[in-house]
C-alpha cells in the first residue's frame, strides 16, 4: 500500500497495482534548526511539552500521525510565538495523550509548579486533546496558582493545510500574559481562523472528534475569549485573575479510583469489579441513577470501604436522588451525590481528595464541595 498525500491535508492509501510510479523512500535527513531569536523586552512564559497532535507530524512510512516535536520545534514551527513573549522550553513526555497516566499528571504538576516558583508570567502545557481535559481538570486540583497556566492542543498535525496548531498556539501565549490567574484549556472557538476560547480546567469536555472546535465549557460560559489574529484577551467576570491566589504544589493522588457508566442491563459483576478500590464514580442516568437490581452490589462496595459518587450522563444539569425511588435507595445505601460535575472530572477530584484525605467522611463531604470550580451550587438558566 503506497500513502499519497492530498493537497486538503488528509491522506489516502493506494494499492501498489494501481500506481504507476513509486518513489523509494528517502533515509531521513538531519534537521539543522536555526538558532531562536527572543526578545528579552517581552514577558517570559515556559512551554512544557507533553506531545500529542500540536507536536506531531505525518509518519510517511505508516500514514499515521506520530508525536515527535519537542517543545523548541513547536517555537521553530510557530514563528507568531515570539511575537508574543520570550520561553523556556521544557520537553516532559512526547506522547499521544491517550497514553497520560495518574504518575504523568504528578510529574506534569511538579513541571509546572516549578516555572511558577522561578517567576515565570504564565506556563503553556501542550498536549493531545483527547485526555487534554482529564490533565486540566489534575492540575486544578494539585496547583494553586497565581500565574495562567494554559493547555493547547491541535486537531490536525502542523503539515495538514487546515492544522490549527499556529492559531491556538498564538492564543494560549495571550492567554499566558493576560490577567488570567488559574487552570485553562484554549482551543479554537469556531471552526473559522477568529478567536480561541478560554475554557475553565475543571468545566470543560472534548465534544467532537475532529472538528477545530472541538472544546466546550459545560455548565458555565467560557471564561475568556482570545481575538484572533489581533490575540485580545477578554476575561468574564468570574474568571480568576492574576495574583488571587498563592502558589502551592499538593500533588498526592489515589490511583485506585475507577469510573464506570451505567446502561441498561448492566451486571452486577461491574461493579464488583471494582472491589478495593478506594473510590468509584457512577455516571448514571438523568438525575443520577442506576437499575434497582445493582443496588445491592453498590451497598456492598461501599460497606467494604469505598467511596461511591453519583453523576449523571446527561451533560447539563445536576444529581439530585430526591425525586424518584431508586435515587432515595442509592442515597440510603451510601452513594454521595455528586452535583453538576462532570464525571470525568469527579474521577480527577476523587483522586485528589482521596490521597490528601484518609477520613471517609472527610472525604466525602469534600466531594461536595467546590474546590476548583468544578462544583456549582446551582446550575444556571439554560444550564
Amino acid at each position: 500500500m503506497a500513502v499519497v498525500k492530498l493537497a486538503s491535508g488528509y491522506n489516502i492509501g493506494v494499492p501498489h497495482a494501481h500506481c504507476t510510479l513509486l518513489a523509494k523512500a528517502q533515509p531521513a535527513q538531519a534537521v539543522h534548526r536555526a538558532a531562536i531569536v527572543q526578545d528579552k523586552n517581552l514577558p517570559e512564559l515556559a512551554i512544557i511539552s507533553t506531545g500529542g497532535t500540536i507536536a506531531s507530524r505525518i509518519d510517511y512510512r505508516t500514514g499515521a500521525v506520530t508525536s515527535q516535536f519537542d517543545a523548541e520545534d513547536i517555537l521553530t514551527a510557530i514563528p507568531d510565538l515570539a511575537k508574543v513573549a520570550r520561553y523556556r522550553a521544557k520537553q516532559l513526555y512526547t506522547i499521544l495523550s491517550e497514553n497520560m497516566t495518574p504518575a504523568i499528571w504528578q510529574e506534569l504538576a511538579r513541571a509546572v509548579h516549578a516555572e511558577i516558583q522561578r517567576g515565570v508570567t504564565g506556563v503553556i502545557v501542550t498536549h493531545g486533546t483527547d485526555t487534554m481535559a482529564y490533565s486540566a481538570s489534575a492540575l486544578s486540583f494539585m496547583v494553586k496558582t497565581p500565574v495562567p497556566v494554559v493547555f493547547v492542543g491541535s486537531q490536525r498535525s502542523a503539515d495538514r493545510p487546515s492544522s490549527d496548531n499556529a492559531m491556538n498556539a498564538a492564543c494560549a501565549a495571550a492567554a499566558a500574559t493576560s490577567d488570567l490567574g488559574e487552570v485553562a484549556i484554549v482551543m479554537h472557538a469556531t471552526t473559522n481562523d477568529d478567536r480561541c476560547a478560554i475554557h475553565r480546567g475543571t468545566r470543560v469536555r472534548k465534544m467532537h472528534t475532529s472538528r477545530r472546535d472541538a472544546f466546550s465549557s459545560i455548565g458555565i460560559p467560557p471564561v475568556g475569549f482570545v481575538e484572533y489574529p489581533s490575540r485580545a484577551v477578554t476575561l468574564s467576570p468570574d474568571a480568576i485573575r492574576r495574583g488571587e491566589q498563592k502558589p502551592g504544589l499538593h500533588d498526592k493522588l489515589e490511583e485506585r479510583c475507577g469510573l464506570v457508566q451505567f446502561y441498561p442491563g448492566m451486571g452486577e459483576r461491574v461493579i464488583d469489579a471494582f472491589e478495593g478500590y478506594k473510590g468509584l464514580v457512577i455516571a448514571g442516568t438523568g438525575l443520577g441513577h442506576t437499575s434497582t437490581h445493582l443496588i445491592p452490589a453498590i451497598t456492598a462496595l461501599i460497606e467494604s470501604g469505598t467511596l461511591v459518587v453519583m453523576t449523571s450522563q446527561c451533560l447539563n444539569g445536576r444529581v439530585c436522588d430526591r425525586v424518584y425511588d431508586t435515587g432515595r435507595d442509592l442515597l440510603k445505601a451510601g452513594v454521595v451525590e455528586g452535583g453538576d460535575m462532570l464525571p470525568e472530572t469527579a474521577l480527577v477530584k476523587m483522586m485528589w481528595v482521596l490521597g490528601n484525605e484518609n477520613d471517609y467522611d472527610k472525604a466525602a463531604a469534600l466531594m461536595q464541595q467546590d474546590l476548583a470550580g468544578e462544583y456549582n451550587r446551582r446550575s444556571g438558566h439554560g444550564l
